[in-house]
């Protein structure tokens, strides 16, 4: 009998083990290291309470990454998250089912593709002289909309926030269709006979029988976008003039670039508290997350 009850926690043990070791530690340590300011080369350490937060929160850059945060995800979750059940929901429709198959390999494709080859991609698309997009307005006689698109302070951001759309869209699309797959194919019979129209159906059966899909997604998109690097980084490195810059790409300048590691702890820990405070946010008023 005692056996039998310590065989399940050797079971789990190791995951454990690995959660304390690489998740709560480091958490917890770098909660402590934003009360502290030291030199990288060095091992003298000093205790400066609530300094490195003080500063952050007079810092004007931070209210700009702040802002470009919220609005990446803003625009995510309604590119993410509602134009992907629409499309999910287009593609498990009877008529277009026979073409699904097609559509789904071309929407995720983009996933599979790495970042540093979608940012040359996309480099060439918006340079201001010879790119994609530029001779396209062009072409279509509204040449006067062409820019620098990752050059100009008021578009870089959203001209960066558009390639994680199109590369990140195709897999919640494609988790969005699983879910889909698994809604009972009598509800929409029965919606069917009931004479429910499309549109109705959709918003009867579809949004309601995903919403534990909804909710996994939100979080994973709301967490994606205050943790996004590499699309910034890539595409125009915080610029220019701190105008693309996102909590994380501040957070690597701070601490490997000005050397001031204590600063970029407590930066981290404003992104851990405003992440919890969102997904604290959407356990409340969606309600769901029990399955």
């Amino acid at each position: 009998m005692r056996r039998t009850r310590i065989a399940p926690v050797l079971y789990i043990a190791p995951a454990f083990i690995m959660l304390a070791l690489f998740v709560y530690y480091p958490l917890a340590r770098n909660i402590v290291n934003g009360f502290f300011e030291w030199n990288p080369f060095t091992l003298d350490r000093k205790f400066v309470s609530l300094e490195n937060y003080v500063h952050l929160f007079k810092d004007p850059v931070f209210y700009t990454v702040l802002k470009n945060n919220l609005l990446y995800v803003f625009i995510s979750v309604v590119f993410q998250v509602g134009i992907a059940l629409v499309i999910a929901a287009i593609l498990e429709d009877k008529v277009f089912r026979k073409f699904s198959a097609f559509f789904r390999t071309t929407f995720f494709i983009p996933v599979l593709i790495s970042m540093t080859v979608i940012g040359i991609l996309f480099s060439f698309i918006y340079n201001p002289e010879v790119g994609l997009l530029n001779s396209f307005l062009k072409l279509i006689g509204l040449g006067e909309w062409a820019k620098g698109w990752l050059g100009d302070p008021k578009t870089a951001i959203f001209a960066v926030i558009a390639v994680s759309q199109w590369q990140s869209i195709g897999y919640t699309v494609m988790l969005y269709v699983l879910a889909i797959q698994k809604i009972p194919g009598e509800l929409y019979e029965a919606a069917t006979i009931d004479g429910s129209g499309k549109i109705r159906t959709f918003f009867n059966i579809t949004v309601p029988q995903v919403k534990e899909m909804t909710f996994v997604l939100l979080i994973y998109t709301v967490t994606g976008s205050f943790l996004v690097f590499s699309e910034v980084y890539v595409l125009t490195g915080g610029g220019p003039s701190n105008s693309s810059q996102v909590f994380s790409t501040y957070l690597y300048q701070k601490a490997f670039i000005d050397n001031q590691p204590g600063y970029a702890s407590a930066i981290a820990n404003v992104i851990l508290g405003i992440t919890l405070i969102f997904y604290f946010l959407q356990n409340k008023f969606l309600k769901t997350g029990e399955e």
